[in-house]
């Protein structure tokens, strides 16, 4: 019973004794717990290093994961590629959609707590099954047109995804208005303002279409830029009624003469009525009879001096020495607007594509795609011809693009003529 108790009180002691050189702080011997070490940071990139597939549109990604990134660089055969980082710096995207076929590098630098790393993707974007852009376009570059000029784009081919084209598009006015694209057919889109442009500006239509897809398989390859000016101010009304046309150049009334319009005897002689908008000149233009032949009753073939197409319905205002005697009384055309030799010459020379002619008083009315007549369609129905069903505005500096898109800064683009 005493060896038991002895056996307890040492190791009593024992215990006693580690507790006390675990507590102390004597003696400056004592280290304290280790500190934990901070961890590297964490960062992903998308797409990942060697992929060789890669989707334009999904663009690149760089996140930290752990850490805030420090610096993003992406490159494209030399040249930085923009893009955003977030505020709190743990993401970066790039700017706009990525060029198809094409081999990028990126590297991204992150800190976290002290530790830094550096991340590398290398990759290469897919190789499209086919290509597409602009087939045609009006206005082209270094044209000046009429304060009613529409822009017209004809692609080379068909369009399913309108939403991922018109958003890639942008028109900037050096005057504000608010206009808006519609879709006429799978390639083809039309921009119009809704009010005529102010005159004597620059306009500056941009397509960024490199890397935007428009259909399965289809990407576009490069970017474009058309600009064009706006001129005088020139508009006409015509009253088939009164017989009379009346012509303001920057407001300022230039001509009132007497004209003849269409007859009206079948309907294909009537002038149409609505808001033209001039497409073309001629001096001279071959006008022969729709739809009749050589030796049939009805048949013309007139050689018309200084003509100004004004429908794709062959409606024209020109010169017409033979109907003199009846302009400004009676309507004896086959639908043209006949004018005096003398103001028919001033109105072709000071005319251009986009100028405004207003017809009044016939039972005909203008298609809304009957030429450029575009403005005969109300404003709410134009707009729901847009992808987004969605105006934006030209203003510069500030144009838009629809749907509420991230805008891409400007890069070197290609300008377009016909």
């Amino acid at each position: 019973m005493r060896q038991d108790l002895r056996g307890l009180r040492l190791i009593g002691l024992a215990s006693t004794a580690a507790l006390v050189a675990a507590c102390s702080g004597g003696g400056g011997g004592g280290t304290g717990p280790e500190k934990e070490q901070a961890k590297a940071p964490v960062v992903a990139i998308s797409p990942a290093d060697g992929s060789g597939k890669a989707k334009p549109e999904q663009g690149i990604t760089v996140q930290a994961t752990l850490g805030e990134l420090t610096t993003v660089k992406v490159q494209l055969g030399g040249k930085d590629v923009p893009g955003t980082l977030s505020a709190d710096k743990k993401l970066w995207k790039s700017a706009g959609n990525l060029k198809p076929n094409a081999s990028y590098a990126v590297e991204a630098v992150a800190e976290n707590d002290g530790q830094t790393s550096t991340t590398t993707s290398s990759f290469k974007t897919l190789k499209p099954a086919a290509s597409f852009g602009l087939e045609a376009n009006i206005p082209w570059t270094g044209q000046t047109v009429g304060v009613g000029m529409p822009i017209v784009l004809h692609f080379d081919q068909p369009v399913k995804d309108k939403k991922a084209v018109e958003s890639a598009l942008t028109v900037e006015s050096e005057k504000p208005n608010t206009g808006a694209w519609y879709w006429y057919t799978d390639k083809q889109v039309i921009f119009r303002a809704k009010k005529y442009w102010e005159a004597y500006q620059d306009i500056k239509v941009t397509g960024r279409f490199a890397g935007v897809k428009a259909a399965k398989g289809v990407y576009g390859m490069k970017d474009f830029t058309i600009k064009f000016k706006v001129g005088s101010s020139n508009i006409s009304t015509i009253n088939t009624r009164t017989h009379r046309m009346v012509v303001k150049v920057d407001g300022k009334k230039k001509y009132d003469v007497g004209i003849s319009a269409g007859k009206a005897t079948e309907r294909k002689y009537t002038t149409t009525s609505g808001t033209h908008v001039t497409m073309e000149k001629e001096n001279p233009a071959i006008m022969i009879s729709p739809g009749i032949e050589k030796g049939e009753p009805g048949y013309y073939r007139e050689v018309v001096p200084h003509a100004v197409r004004i429908s794709y319905s062959g409606e024209y205002v020109h010169s017409a020495p033979w109907s003199v005697g009846s302009q400004g009384r009676a309507n004896v055309s086959h639908g043209c607007v006949n004018a005096p030799p003398a103001f028919a010459q001033w109105y072709y020379n000071q005319s251009k594509w986009g100028d405004i002619v207003d017809v009044t008083g016939t039972d005909r009315e203008l298609e809304f795609d009957n030429g450029y007549g575009y403005w005969q369609k109300p404003w709410k129905d134009w707009v729901t011809g847009s992808a987004f069903d969605q105006a934006v505005s030209t203003a510069p500096g500030q144009a838009e693009t629809p749907g509420n898109a991230a805008s891409t800064p400007p890069t070197p683009a290609e300008s377009t003529t016909p």
